[in-house]
């Protein structure tokens, strides 16, 4: 992976629903005008013409992709579902191999009204019914834990504790969890959780966005790096002092900013990268 210094998009990648209006080749071509040559790809985007000849597109343009986002969502009351949720995690893999993915990011999932750790326990069953299919791969997987505000539907992980809980119940090389700023930024223990990670190698993926103080939209009023109060610098730090030298995925879902004219959003993005990651 690259290494740069701050005020540098060498090692700057944009998720495609950063800017959810455009197609996988108008991301392409966009992050390429700013001078950002990596993506991390969410698996809706290459619907329409499949993850091979997705990834003939990244390769033919030169992009590095970091991560297909999300596999996961692995809890679930009833057995045949939590077979189904095994055999879509293993076509995500697959996925990934196929647009040069380094990691399938797993959004963990959760089931309103079932205890959390009742759905921990089926996310650890999940993961480790799919990791001899990602070492195979050569794809890794990256849990993600998400803010508490998403515990009742959509991640019985919350604190990168829990997720770390899982790498230490399965000691695999090719597991590990993505920090994203969004969903952890609160957590007193972040810094120590970050080190314990990048000692261990488990420090697979980070992600940048602000959280606003005024948030309109639990799930899609995101704020752009320097809208809000998340000290980005400082927890950029933490992770680079633990060994982390891989991309700073800029990760954004706002309806404010998906409505704009996407040309000029990305030099928004590119102004508020430089500026505040």
């Amino acid at each position: 992976m690259p290494v740069s210094k701050l005020g540098d998009l060498s090692r700057c990648a944009v998720h495609t629903q950063t800017n959810k209006p455009w197609t996988l080749a108008e991301c392409i071509a966009g992050y390429k005008s700013i001078g950002v040559n990596a993506i991390s790809v969410w698996r809706h985007v290459f619907e329409p013409m499949g993850a091979q000849e997705a990834g003939r597109m990244l390769r033919d343009a030169g992009m590095n992709v970091p991560a297909l986002v999300r596999g996961g969502f692995f809890p679930a009351k009833d057995k045949l579902a939590r077979q189904a949720a095994i055999d879509i995690n293993r076509v995500c893999i697959d996925e990934a191999r196929e647009i040069g993915a380094e990691m399938a990011v797993l959004v963990v999932g959760a089931v309103a009204g079932q205890a959390l750790e009742d759905g921990r326990k089926q996310v650890a069953e999940g993961i480790a019914e799919i990791l001899d299919h990602a070492q195979a791969a050569n794809v890794k997987l990256a849990i993600e834990p998400l803010h508490p505000m998403y515990a009742a539907d959509k991640s019985c992980i919350n604190r990168m504790a829990e997720a770390r809980a899982v790498c230490e119940l399965l000691p695999h090389p090719m597991l590990g969890i993505a920090v994203d700023i969004y969903h952890v930024w609160w957590d007193p223990d972040l810094q120590a959780e970050i080190a314990w990670a990048g000692k261990n190698g488990k420090l697979f993926g980070f992600h940048v966005c602000d959280w606003r103080a005024d948030t309109r939209h639990l799930l899609t009023d995101r704020g752009l790096m320097g809208d809000g109060c998340i000290d980005l610098r400082t927890i950029r730090g933490w992770v680079e002092d633990a060994g982390f030298k891989g991309y700073n995925e800029v990760e954004v879902f706002s309806e404010q900013y998906w409505a704009m004219d996407q040309r000029e959003y990305l030099q928004l993005i590119r102004r508020a990268y430089l500026e505040h990651v």
